[in-house]
């Protein structure tokens, strides 16, 4: 049965995924760089940065970090200034709080989570947030839902991770943790084929829940 949930944050809980993608874009494109959609999935499903286009035409890692700056500033102002909530996110949280403990799992930096949740319900229902500087690497790899398996004292059965990217589904993965991946019009091209289950959205997590105690 499972006990313990453990949910990204970013195309799950709140809808910043394209903006992030936005911010990137504007940046680069202040070099000359053109941030191909199609490039950028590409580079976001196996956990790469879009500093990749940026070190392959000569620029050093000073330059990048101080356009990286820039970014993060960006992206900061679309998270002030555009509509990121998702609908019926807090109902079902509300909802699963009373049975479920709960955590977010994030590739966030903890500044950007921390405004994106700033006057938002949603980490009120969790137990823990991790962040991206919670951990030792980022994912796919196994290192941030084996830190909040850890953080819940929990075996890998008794968890269910909640997704939507083909990186965040191969963090699961390598964590041997089972997986349910919600649709999100933005990753739709990812390889998702590994999730052991398909949500079209949060809405349906507890049905999908009820339905595993059953087994």
């Amino acid at each position: 049965m499972k006990k313990f949930l453990l949910f990204d944050n970013d195309g799950v809980l709140v809808e910043t995924e394209m903006w992030y993608y936005e911010a990137n874009k504007k940046a680069l494109s202040e070099w000359d760089i053109a941030l191909e959609f199609d490039v950028y999935m590409e580079i976001m499903a196996r956990g790469g940065t879009a500093w990749e286009l940026a070190k392959k035409v000569g620029y050093s890692e000073r330059e990048i970090a101080q356009k990286r700056a820039q970014r993060d500033s960006y992206y900061q102002e679309f998270l002030h200034t555009q509509e990121i909530e998702i609908a019926g996110v807090v109902d079902v949280l509300k909802e699963l709080k009373q049975e479920y403990k709960m955590g977010i799992v994030t590739t966030s930096r903890r500044v950007d989570f921390d405004l994106i949740h700033n006057n938002r319900e949603i980490v009120g229902h969790m137990d823990f947030t991790l962040c991206v500087e919670e951990y030792p690497r980022a994912k796919p790899h196994p290192d941030p839902y084996l830190a909040g398996m850890a953080k819940f004292g929990a075996k890998p059965h008794e968890c269910l991770v909640i997704e939507d990217s083909q990186r965040g589904l191969s963090a699961a993965v390598n964590a041997g943790i089972e997986c349910a991946v919600v649709h999100n019009e933005f990753t739709k091209t990812h390889d998702l084929s590994k999730a052991d289950h398909f949500l079209r959205s949060l809405g349906e997590l507890p049905v999908l829940l009820e339905n595993l105690a059953r087994r």
